[in-house]
């Protein structure tokens, strides 16, 4: 945080305080006093023609913040030297205008901190604010600034009332203003039982460590340069500087050990009859001091070593550092926050996805059963309407059945009436031949012979005619049963053909096995062929590089393979020629061999896939 920030949070007070209607508006004439007094109090030079150019009366109405900005940077800002004015009285300014309007302690005397320990609050609350405004502090920074406090007093903070506090108002979640820092601090909620000046010192000892920088201050003994005597002195240790004084009041200031990044700081053994030594160096002398006791040479060499450190990584400030270390730990924390609230609901979403999935799948699931149990169903109703057709057909054959035996019964008792008849014909015939006897009773026979036969051959029609009804049930009867045999000769057929074709795929299968297996047998003769004509090849090599030595002038001519005559260089050039194309011819026809081998054992694997769904086929059919 820049020199022109920390100015520009109290100023921002300051205006807000002039802003009596609270509508972000200040009046000219209150802007011009104010201005003429940061003028002063920061020791620029006084420009009163800008001034009065700037807040010259017209009918403009009053000032926005925004609008002020531009002189406030330009005239005031731009001009501010570091070390040029007293911050405290600056800081002091803003705050008698800022307290008289929103600084309301107990009017009863019963406020905790005095009007001068709240000033010092204020500037502490500037200090460790964020930079946004309207100016808050978060609860960390609050919690902080209480445990310093409550440290250099001695006494534990009490962070469970502080929690409770800061849960009564949601808004203090965020931050928490000045005032109502103020307001807890001045309640006696987090301070109770300690008296008014122990507090205004443990706030002084903290407004002094984080707003004027004081790393440590204590008395020391110091060893003189020239007269090399022991003397005690007030040192006050800075990031940038040790100083010492006569006294704490710090009104004598007896000299200064600048610390830059090449300084160091040890301890030193007891001697002259001093005890608890310890030395800063820097490139021009070396100081001895000595503490009180261990503890206190423990904390002046690591605060010294702290400046040192603060001065070789070029930091001004200690506690400016530390605050953005812990402003950047709690971006750290929101935004691992954001980033678990992030996954948190990421991992809501894909649980939520993961329910409506599973809630698909039940449905699905049920959709599924609900189809089962309608195929289920469906398979029922045809079991059963098949059923019922088996029993109508099976009655309807033993009606059928039962009517061809009646009609055997009718056509045995009609053969019989028939044999009657024709009996009855011979008695008619030897009554007609005695009936020729007497003449008297010849026409008398006659009609009554005409009679009979004419009610005969009626009965006989009539018997035809049933005889023709019975053949005609009776071939109806033959071709329903001829068509049912027919019937069950096909299903017959079908489960005939299924059984030849599912015995001729798993012939065919034992075909590819077989086949399969004569390949391999095939492979491993080519496999022997191919060892036995490479050992030929080698052996034909080693004979052919005999012959192919040369034969010098005036050598006997030498005999190889059992005394024949050298073979002449052309001889062995056509032979090791037609050996080569022997080799290739062999090479080639492995080559195919493996090949053919190859498309023989795929094309037996590709029969017996394309075998395999069918032989699934027919292994299912005959289970429906």
């Amino acid at each position: 945080m820049d020199l022109r920030a920390e100015l520009l949070k109290s100023i921002w007070y300051a205006f807000t305080a002039l802003d009596v209607e609270k509508s972000g508006k200040v009046s000219k004439s209150q802007l011009k006093v104010l201005s003429h007094n940061l003028y002063t109090v920061l020791h620029i030079p006084h420009d009163p023609v800008a001034l009065e150019e700037h807040f010259r009366d017209d009918d403009d109405g009053p000032v926005s913040s925004q609008g002020y900005m531009p002189y406030l940077n330009k005239y005031i800002l731009d001009k501010v030297e570091e070390g040029a004015f007293i911050k405290e009285d600056f800081d002091e300014l803003c705050w008698t205008l800022t307290a008289k309007k929103n600084y309301k302690p107990d009017r009863n005397g019963n406020s905790v901190v005095s009007h001068k320990d709240a000033f010092k609050l204020w500037c502490l609350f500037n200090f460790l604010s964020e930079d946004k405004y309207p100016l808050v502090m978060v609860p960390d920074e609050v919690e902080y600034l209480l445990k310093k406090v409550c440290t250099a007093m001695n006494v534990e903070l009490n962070c469970c009332e502080l929690d409770d506090y800061l849960s009564q108002d949601p808004q203090h979640q965020s931050g928490m203003t000045v005032w109502q820092f103020l307001d807890l601090v001045n309640s006696g909620k987090l301070l109770r039982g300690i008296e008014q000046e122990a507090v205004s010192m443990a706030i002084e000892e903290v407004y002094q460590e984080v707003i004027e920088d004081m790393l440590k201050q204590g008395y020391l003994w110091k060893k003189g340069q020239l007269r090399r005597n022991w003397s005690e002195r007030w040192f006050t240790l800075k990031p940038s500087a040790l100083s010492y004084y006569m006294s704490e009041e710090r009104k004598e200031k007896k000299g200064s050990i600048a610390l830059d990044k090449h300084c160091c700081v040890e301890v030193l053994p007891d001697r002259d009859g001093k005890r608890c030594m310890f030395c800063v160096k820097t490139s021009s002398r070396t100081y001895e001091m000595s503490a009180s006791d261990t503890k206190q040479r423990q904390e002046w060499t690591l605060a010294i070593q702290t400046a040192i450190r603060l001065q070789a990584e070029g930091k001004k400030s200690l506690h400016k550092d530390l605050k953005q270390k812990r402003r950047e730990q709690r971006e750290q924390r929101e935004r691992r926050k954001a980033a678990k609230e992030e996954e948190m609901q990421r991992l809501k979403q894909l649980q939520e996805e993961k329910e409506r999935k599973l809630q698909e799948l039940e449905l699905l699931k049920e959709a599924q059963r609900q189809a089962e149990l309608l195929l289920q169903e469906e398979e029922q109703r045809r079991r059963l309407q098949h059923e019922e057709m088996q029993r109508t057909l099976e009655i309807q054959l033993k009606e059928a059945e039962q009517a061809r035996a009646s009609m055997q019964a009718e056509m045995v008792l009609k053969e019989a009436e028939a044999e009657r008849q024709r009996k009855r014909i011979v008695e008619l015939e030897e009554m007609q031949e005695r009936l020729q006897e007497a003449l008297h009773q010849e026409v008398k026979a006659r009609q009554d012979e005409e009679s009979v036969r004419y009610a005969q051959a009626r009965l006989l029609s009539e018997e035809e005619e049933k005889l023709k009804e019975l053949m005609k049930l009776k071939e109806e009867q033959e071709e329903y049963i001829i068509k049912t045999q027919r019937e069950k000769q096909v299903l017959k057929q079908e489960m005939e053909n299924k059984s030849k074709y599912l015995e001729e795929a798993q012939k065919q299968l034992e075909e590819v096995r077989e086949n399969r297996q004569r390949v391999d047998q095939d492979v491993m003769a080519a496999q022997r062929k191919l060892r036995q004509a490479s050992t030929n090849v080698k052996h034909w090599n080693v004979q052919m590089n005999r012959l192919m030595h040369p034969i010098g002038p005036g050598e006997k001519r030498m005999t190889a393979c059992g005394g024949f005559p050298a073979i002449p260089p052309v001889l062995l050039t056509r032979r090791e020629s037609s050996l080569k194309l022997r080799q290739r011819l062999e090479d080639k026809n492995y080559d195919l061999e493996r090949e053919d081998s190859k498309k023989n054992v795929n094309n037996g694997e590709t029969r017996r896939l394309s075998l395999s769904p069918d032989m699934d086929t027919t292994a299912t059919e005959p289970s429906n």
